[in-house]
């Protein structure tokens, strides 16, 4: 009786995780290794200096701000880490379509609601308009050169306007042209809005959106399920 051998894949320890994020983030970001490690040794230099005025010639003491510097710039060096890898893999797919979509479904901070799918396209040149709602209000944000895409931005703001006459609209331009926004800055960017809604008026605004959007067919080409990025699991 022949005996069956089940292929076992092991996924790659967090050591060799956090590497592979470090190598992937060293190739995109040059500075990326500097400001890591800047970030250890800063915490590190200020518990030596503390240890030296506030020890007392304790050794024990000294050796605990020590420890306590290295814990806190180990903890500095991850989060710096972190927020390189995901502007590297940013990066990555800056300027293809779909791109913003992978981020409204993977990167946004807390407090706002997005989707990958675009609410309004145009089939020849590939620009896509996509919403965000958040404590911000409605976002409104286009992919592609902000020349062709005004016309698309306004059509949509009156749309939303239409429908929710007393919810603040912005509109953003990701792109890399004059009066854009990079595409790893949209997350902050919509962080910074002033707030105007509430939680549940979050919710009761997006599921108002929803309710009334139509489904539109994506044109050949977008795929955010293609774009979106690998993103460090680092923090």
């Amino acid at each position: 009786m022949a005996r069956s051998k089940k292929s076992s894949t092991k996924e790659p320890g967090r050591l060799k995780q956090m590497w592979q994020v470090f190598q992937m983030t060293r190739r995109h970001d040059s500075t990326a290794p500097w400001l890591i490690l800047l970030g250890f040794l800063l915490p590190v230099l200020v518990a030596v200096v503390l240890s030296l005025f506030l020890g007392n010639g304790n050794w024990f003491t000294i050796s605990m701000f020590i420890l306590s510097g290295v814990l806190g710039g180990i903890l500095v060096a991850l989060v710096i880490l972190g927020r390189r890898a995901e502007r590297a893999a940013y990066s990555q797919i800056e300027g293809q379509p779909g791109a913003v979509g992978a981020v409204l479904k993977s990167g946004l901070r807390r407090g706002w609601v997005g989707n990958e799918m675009p609410v309004a396209v145009n089939g020849k040149t590939q620009d896509a308009i996509y919403r965000a709602v958040g404590k911000g209000g409605v976002a409104l944000i286009s992919e592609g050169a902000p020349s062709r895409t005004k016309r698309m931005l306004d059509d949509e703001q009156r749309k939303v306007a239409r429908i929710l006459p007393n919810v603040p609209i912005t509109q953003l331009s990701v792109g890399r042209e004059d009066g854009a926004i990079p595409l790893h800055r949209l997350p902050k960017s919509l962080k910074s809005l002033k707030k105007s809604l509430t939680k549940a008026e979050v919710v009761a605004v997006n599921n108002r959106l929803t309710s009334l959007q139509t489904q539109l067919p994506i044109p050949k080409g977008i795929d955010p399920m293609k774009a979106r990025p690998q993103r460090g699991k680092v923090r």
